[in-house]
Parts: structure tokens; sequence; C-alpha cells
């Protein structure tokens, strides 16, 4: 019996230690709840430090190509618009190559790295400030111009590269769990989102601007500081697993893969073998001679749905892009000055701000009380018209402003060192060109983001936002591209160096003119996009429509079976 009891006590004990190891539930959801506000703090505080970074060098870029490189107005807004779309771009490559060959861990280390050397090196070589090159005897030493501009071209790629990773690893939109909302849903969550992320730029262009009106200097020390800050909270996500993985569905090199087979597939088939399928991707199904299976051609058949939403955000990019680029170059030819107190021009970037924070709650109260009357809301795709049409009227504003600043005397106002002569028109007068693209991006992003989310089965959301995020940073080169061609095309007088001896206005007509044509293509394609009740399936024809409903099902089936497997295993 003792040897009974013996026996028994362990086995009890061990029972007994098995059930105090386990936490209660309530400890449990505790626990996750601290968990999901600790993550939501360091993504704010990434978002924080990355705008920051991000602002503090576009901010100063475009005095520093002029004043201290001496470049045209025309190079400095390509420069300035080449950095903001590779630092766009990167986050998808980036995030690209981190899931297919040197692992997330790894990447974001390294990123984090170039972005400290990125960001260490603008301040120190790129912006210098006159005490750094001071010696003890009083010499200013300064660096041979090619040398500069060699280490201010590799100090931008850095940190557009570190930008870029960080982006991808710690604030992957495609990592919110969003599947089980609704489109009201999904529009509330998307609006409050862009309404966080424009209230952080809205800090950092405050903490911009005082920093320039009071000491200047200090922003070369600050970028690098908030670099290394950054670095130490991507450090701490990563190692205490607070960062969220998105769900793998496909790449972007097999959707242009599917394209490419496809292609040559059709080349190969009307010059030998002619066969009929019902859409030309198909012939990159394995089937039909292709390289692809069934499965990735009806994704990419589902994302090409997309590709005219894509494709019309180009241009519209490129007239946002406009705000730190001619907009920038226009108020800085204007009178800086509020009684005794010159403005920064960082400053103006504020007014397109305050729309974006106004609009997303007065656009959410407005949803809530027409859903609580059974009344729609107004379609995202109507939406996204009338916020291209803000954008064609802010551009046109820019041109009539242009008109009228032009028509002011000028006088001398002094810019990092350098004596301008610019228009005494008040830069304030200039707000109502930031307004209208404010409203404009508070219309079109969430909106945009809605349609490429609801519209795509679950599994392939991220490359739909893949493709979105690719179209913005597309639209800076864009931007880039009409202003290198429309400066040698008219002799370099619609982007003059001189403002008041050129005709920048022409630029802002013919840019307009070109957004009032893509509003108006954007308004005849809208009706594939107004009914987003049923998610990834098509709703231009019938038989496309049962094609996708097969596919989703299909899909679930596999999900079912791949699920089921990991429990036996289990």
């Amino acid at each position: 019996m003792m040897a009974g009891e013996l026996q028994r006590l362990p086995e009890g004990r061990s029972r007994l230690r098995r059930t105090s190891q386990t936490p209660p539930v309530d400890h449990r959801h505790l626990r996750k709840s601290r968990k999901k506000l600790q993550v939501v703090i360091c993504v704010l505080l990434v978002e924080l430090c990355e705008r920051f970074t991000f602002f503090g060098i576009v901010c100063n870029m475009i005095i520093f190509c002029t004043v201290k490189l001496g470049y045209d107005n025309y190079l400095a807004a390509t420069v300035n618009l080449c950095f903001i779309g590779a630092s766009t771009l990167t986050p998808v490559l980036v995030g690209w190559f981190a899931e297919t060959c040197l692992g997330r861990t790894k990447v974001l280390y390294l990123c984090a790295l170039l972005h400290f050397f990125g960001t260490a090196m603008l301040p120190v070589v790129a912006f210098p400030f006159e005490d750094f090159y001071i010696d003890a005897h009083h010499m200013t030493h300064k660096l041979d111009p090619l040398e500069q501009q060699i280490l201010f071209y590799t100090g931008l790629l850095a940190a557009a590269l570190g930008i870029g990773g960080i982006r991808a690893v710690l604030c992957p939109l495609g990592a919110y769990s969003l599947q089980s909302y609704n489109q009201h849903q999904l529009l509330s969550f998307f609006n409050w989102f862009y309404w966080l992320v424009n209230l952080n730029s809205m800090i950092v262009f405050l903490g911009i601007a005082y920093i320039q009106q009071s000491i200047a200097q200090n922003l070369g020390f600050l970028i690098p500081f908030t670099s290394v800050l950054l670095a130490l909270i991507a450090i701490h996500m990563m190692r205490n697993k607070l960062t969220y993985k998105p769900k793998k569905g496909g790449s972007l090199l097999t959707t242009l893969g599917v394209f490419l087979n496809s292609f040559r597939t059709c080349c190969v088939r009307y010059r030998h073998l002619s066969g009929d399928v019902v859409s030309w991707l198909d012939r990159a199904k394995e089937n039909n001679g292709g390289r692809y299976s069934e499965t990735h051609v009806e994704n990419v058949k589902v994302l090409a749905k997309l590709f005219p939403l894509y494709g019309l955000q180009l241009l519209y990019r490129a007239c946002i892009t406009q705000i730190p680029s001619g907009y920038y170059i226009q108020t800085m030819n204007s009178n800086l000055h509020l009684n005794d107190l010159m403005l920064p021009i960082g400053a103006m970037n504020v007014i397109s701000i305050l729309p974006l924070l106004l609009l997303a709650p007065l656009m959410e109260c407005v949803a809530t009380c027409l859903l609580s009357t059974d009344k729609t809301p107004l379609a995202p795709a109507k939406v996204i018209t009338l916020g291209h049409a803000c954008a064609a009227l802010s551009v046109l504003v820019a041109g009539l402003l242009e008109l009228r600043r032009k028509a002011y005397p000028q006088v001398e106002q002094t810019l990092s060192g350098k004596v301008l002569h610019v228009s005494s028109m008040p830069c304030f007068q200039l707000a109502p060109q930031y307004i209208l693209l404010g409203v404009a991006e508070a219309l079109v992003t969430p909106a945009c983001s809605l349609i490429s989310f609801q519209l795509t089965p679950s599994h392939i959301r991220g490359i739909s936002l893949h493709f979105l995020t690719l179209s913005y940073g597309g639209g800076c080169f864009l931007g880039a591209l009409i202003v290198q061609l429309l400066y040698f095309c008219s002799g370099g007088n619609f982007y003059p160096n001189a403002l008041h001896d050129g005709n920048l206005e022409r630029f802002f007509f013919l840019l307009a003119s070109l957004m009032a044509i893509n509003t108006l293509v954007f308004w005849k394609v809208s009706y594939r996009y107004l009914d987003l009740s049923v998610r990834g399936k098509a709703v231009t024809s019938s038989s496309l429509t049962e094609k996708l409903l097969h596919y989703k099902a299909a899909l679930r089936f596999y999900d079912t079976v791949e699920h089921l497997s990991i429990d036996s295993v289990l």
C-alpha cells in the first residue's frame, strides 16, 4: 500500500504542477491585450521616427540641391521625387527579398544599419553645418563638389533601402486581420489608419518647422539620433516577437510570370496552333500549354481587373507629389515673412495635412448616420472620382496663383545663407492649392485601399496592396519624368530656375489638363468597382462570376485539407 501511495503521489504532484503551470483564461486574455497594446505603441513610434527621418530629408533636399549644389529647380525636383518614389517602392522589393532570400530578422537588422548609415551621412556630408567644418585654427574645410554629390546620393540610396526594409518587416498593412470585416468596417479601418499616419506626419512637420525656425543645425544631429531610436525599437519588436507576418498567397514574380507566359504562348498559338480560350491569360495554364497552374492564373485574372485602378493612380500620384516639388519651389520663391517672423517652408505642408485630419472623423460620422437610417453611403469609386477632381482643381489653382504671385513686386529674402529675389506675395495665399490636395488625399487613399482589399480573395490581398504601392511609387517617377520632359521640350520655360523669368504656371495648367482627362477616364471605368458586396468575385460578366465562385470554393476546400493534415500530424 505504501508503495502504491508513493507511486500515485508523484503522478498527483505532476498533475498539480501541470494545472498550476497552465495560466487561466483571464490571464491569457490579459497577456494578449497587453501584447496588442505594446505592438500598437511600437508601430506608432516606428512610424513617428521613420516619418521624422524621411521628411527631415525631403524638406531639406530642394534647398540643399539648389543653394548648396547649384542645381536648377527642375533637377532638384527630380532628385526629390526619385527619392520619394524609391522610398515608396523599396518596401515591396525588400519585403519580397526578406521572404524569399535572407529572412525577415536579418533583413531588418541590415536595413536598420543602412538607415543609420544613410541618415548619418546626409547631415554630416550633404546638409553641412558650418561649425562642424571649422577646426581649432578657425579654418573652414569644405568637401569637393564631386565628392559631396557622390556621398549625397550614396546616403540617399542607403536611407531609401533602410526605410523600405523597416516598413516591410515592422509595418506591413497586409498583416492586419481584416478578413471578417464588412465594407463599412474596412473603410473605417483605412480612414483611421491613414488618419494616424497623417497625425504622425503633422507632428513631424511641426517638429521640423520648429527646428528650422530656431537652430537649423540641430536637425543634422536629430536625424541620425532618431534613426538609432528607430533601430532600437525595431530590435525590441523583433526580439519580443511583436511583428506580425502577412499571410502568404503568391508573389509578384509569379504574377508577372503569368503575364509574360500568356503573351508568349499567345504569339506561338497564333503563329502555329490557334486555340479557343475564354481569356488570353488562360493560355498560361498548364492544360493550355503554359507553365502555371490554374490557381495561379485565376489569381492573376482577379488582380487584372484592378489594373485600371492602379494605372489611373499614377498621374494622380504625380499631382500629389507636387507638394514636395513644384509647390515647394513656389513657396520658396514667395514671401515667407509674417510680421517679424520668418516662417519655415515646412509649415505649408501642415496645411495640406489638416484636411486629412478633419475629414476622416467627419466621413466616419456621415457614414455611420447614413447606415443607421438604412441609406447607402457614397460608393468608394465615386469618392475616388471626386478626389481626382480635387487634385486636378488643386493644380489648376496653383497655376492661377502662380500668375498672381508673379504680379507682385520682388523683394530680397535669405534662405540657407543665400539671398534670393522672391515675390512679395505672402506664402499663405498659396494655401488653397495645399488644402485641395489634402482633401484629394483624404478621399482617394482609403477608398483605393478598400477596393483593393474588397475585390480580391483573402489569400492574395497582400499582392493586391503591393500593386497599389507600386502604383504610388511609379507615380513619383512619372512626376519626375514629366518634369524632365516639359523642361527640355520648353527649353526650360515651363520649369524655370528663376520663376519670375519663366512660366511655371504653364506646367501647372498642362498637368491639370492631364489630370482632368485622367479623372474622366476613371469615371468611365469606375462602374467596374461600384459593387463591393461580393469579395473576390467579378462583377462584369456572369460567366466570369461563375468561374470565380467555383475558384473560391476550390480554395476553401484546399484550405480545409491543409488544416486537417496539420491537425492529424499534431
